[in-house]
């Protein structure tokens, strides 16, 4: 009798999301394979947890951008999926609980000092999360149930293909043969890209004047040794990405910032920093993460950008469209989010009762005379009014000192210190908002009825890029450290509508904005974000192949109009991967930042049943059904 073969799964990517797969996978394989025995292989070149971007040999100076409180790995009671949950600890509790010698982790000693110092709102070090990714892969190993084996094989996959019976076969860099599988789920994270049109005239133009061109990609990965000491650097990118580079060329190159009594902070230069001349369209850089709690009741959320009140706009015959259809909904809860903290956080700064306001406020919609004149009338100060166009472009109409540079300084430090004064809550309360029309915000492209450009310029361009601004930004000392820099000579601010052109007679980059005057003239330009998502031109040999071939097709959204939108497409939450043709491939998944589903942020909240873990779970079911439908005496073999 030929002797029962395990079920086989890979999983392409052992970071956050292949960790994640894995652990909903182990929670529900006894439900849905019973005693058969499953075969997990985990792909990827960098150590499982951490993966690529939390691996542990970075510089220290890269920071998280979110709360040790704000991050889990793990499933509690608030999440509604169909597996069973699995609590444990967030960021801020295993730290506390390594600190207090209650769980055995392997940190590496030159962290025990942030170990020792860290608080549920530190924004700890990328390597410190990798420490607790590393532990979280240990412990998924630990209680996983006998039936389940993890093999890892720390490389590069190439390519996957199907065998005669329908096994697939991963093509793995150094390892003669393909591993074979039942079902494959890719958990690639963010995808590098070759550089589009504009990029290789950018960096054709560098090469031959002698120059040098860093396009998009993930800072830490880049190799910045060529940025000679005093080197004229202009920085296109305000965001994150930026916010990395900053450290790796001033600290990172043994700069040091003291501080004075007062807070005050000075940087002391090592010599071997560039000068940077940094800008983008807002021209300030992402406002920082507050520093209080909420002050007043938490919104009832949603309230208005409901899944009723999309799937309303859904069912009308015409095409759904972001400013006119949802962006009045969008505003009106975000104003909901603010109003209800500024009323119930601090009613003094209020004329009527909120109970009375939160009636009013409920009809009338957001733009409209009847709304203006109730907002008026209830706040009385303009200061405490919501002004979205200037959250937007907070530069129009400022009035400082210095042009534009003085602007953005001012801003910085208005910021700065409206984030660090519980009298302005209402500013969570708004954030608290769009978290919740983020969340939510899937559910419009889903009914399918949302029209392509919009869903591309305004969804994916636009919102994502205001929702970052407001709610992606770094830690507080950050943006000190930026003021800081500039003091120090090291940083200039070009401006808002930033412009870099070729100047082909000089052979170097101009670079400005309309509101300065002057040009800087730099041989070095960079573009400080991470690329856009590009299937076709990836760099990932594997995603590149599947495309190719048809078995992975590209997102082409058809509403009003066909538009690529360069992302893996897939079926939704549920990450079945839909081919060149349009047929959804039965053992082929895909999750992460580059597919359909669009999910704000690396991690999860605790206790906010985050689409992240019903994502994870419903993949990990639907991939062990296929295993369990999987023949047990095929040629698949647990190599």
């Amino acid at each position: 009798m030929t002797p029962l073969r395990p079920a086989v799964l890979a999983v392409v990517g052992a970071g956050p999301k292949g960790i994640g797969v894995l652990e909903r996978v182990c929670a529900s394989a006894p439900e849905l394979l019973g005693d058969r025995r499953l075969v997990v292989h985990l792909v990827d070149p960098h150590p499982p947890g951490g993966g690529r971007v939390w691996r542990d040999d970075q510089s220290s100076l890269l920071l998280m951008n979110s709360r040790a409180q704000d991050v889990t790995m793990f499933t509690d009671d608030t999440v509604q999926c169909e597996g069973p949950t699995r609590p444990g600890p967030s960021l801020a509790e295993w730290v506390a609980q390594v600190r207090a010698g209650e769980l055995d982790a392997d940190v590496p000693p030159d962290l025990a000092e942030e170990v020792r110092t860290g608080t549920p709102t530190t924004f700890h070090t990328r390597r410190l999360q990798g420490a607790y990714l590393r532990w979280c892969f240990r412990r998924v190993l630990d209680t996983r149930p006998a039936t389940v084996e993890v093999r890892v094989h720390v490389t590069q996959a190439l390519d996957l293909t199907e065998g005669d019976g329908g096994e697939q076969m991963l093509v793995l860099r150094d390892e003669p043969e393909p591993l074979r599988a039942d079902a494959v789920v890719l958990t690639v994270g963010h995808l590098d890209a070759e550089p589009g049109a504009s990029g290789r005239k950018t960096a054709e133009f560098a090469r031959r004047h002698g120059g040098k061109y860093y396009p998009p990609a993930y800072t830490a990965d880049v190799d910045l040794s060529d940025i000679a000491p005093g080197e004229t650097v202009l920085v296109r990118g305000f965001g994150l990405a930026f916010m990395d580079l900053l450290a790796l060329l001033t600290e990172g190159r043994g700069g040091r910032f003291d501080s004075a009594n007062d807070g005050t902070l000075t940087y002391r230069p090592s010599g071997a920093e560039p000068m940077l001349h940094v800008g983008s369209r807002r021209g300030v850089p992402y406002r920082p993460k507050a520093g209080y709690a909420l002050q007043g009741e938490p919104a009832q959320l949603p309230r208005f950008f409901t899944p009723e009140n999309i799937d309303r706009l859904a069912r009308r015959p015409a095409p759904v469209r972001f400013w006119p259809d949802l962006w009045p909904m969008v505003a009106k809860e975000i104003g909901w989010g603010y109003y209800t903290e500024l009323f119930t956080g601090h009613p003094e700064r209020v004329r009527m009762p909120f109970e009375e306001f939160a009636e009013r406020y409920a009809g009338p919609s957001w733009a409209s005379g009847e709304m203006t004149a109730l907002l008026e009338e209830a706040v009385p100060e303009a200061r405490d009014r919501l002004d979205l166009d200037r959250l937007d472009r907070p530069l129009t109409g400022l009035r400082a000192a210095g042009g534009p540079a003085g602007q953005v300084r001012a801003h910085v430090e208005a910021v700065l210190a409206r984030c660090a004064d519980p009298q302005y809550s209402a500013d969570l309360g708004a954030l608290t908002a769009m978290l919740s029309v983020f969340r939510h915000m899937s559910l419009a492209a889903a009914t399918g009825k949302l029209d392509a450009a919009s869903q591309v310029e305004d969804v994916d361009g636009w919102w994502f890029s205001f929702f970052s601004h407001l709610g992606s930004g770094p830690p507080a000392p950050r943006l000190r450290e930026l003021l800081a820099l500039e003091r120090a000579g090291i940083v200039s601010f070009v401006g808002p509508d930033m412009r870099v052109e070729p100047d082909e007679r000089g052979g170097r980059f101009l670079g400005g904005s309309p509101l300065a005057s002057g040009t800087v003239v730099a041989d070095t330009l960079v573009d400080a974000w991470l690329p856009g998502p590009d299937i076709q031109h990836t760099t990932n040999p594997l995603v590149r192949a599947l495309h190719r071939r048809g078995r992975l097709g590209m997102e082409v959204l058809t509403g009003g109009g066909t538009v690529p939108t360069g992302r893996i497409h897939t079926s939704g939450i549920g990450g079945r991967v839909i081919d060149g043709a349009g047929e959804t491939d039965p053992r082929l998944f895909a999750l992460g930042p580059h597919t359909t589903l669009r999910i704000a942020g690396a991690f999860s909240r605790p206790r906010t049943n985050a689409l992240g873990f019903r994502e994870t779970d419903l993949v990990a079911r639907q991939a062990l059904a296929v295993l369990r439908d999987a023949p047990v005496t095929d040629a698949v073999a647990a190599s």
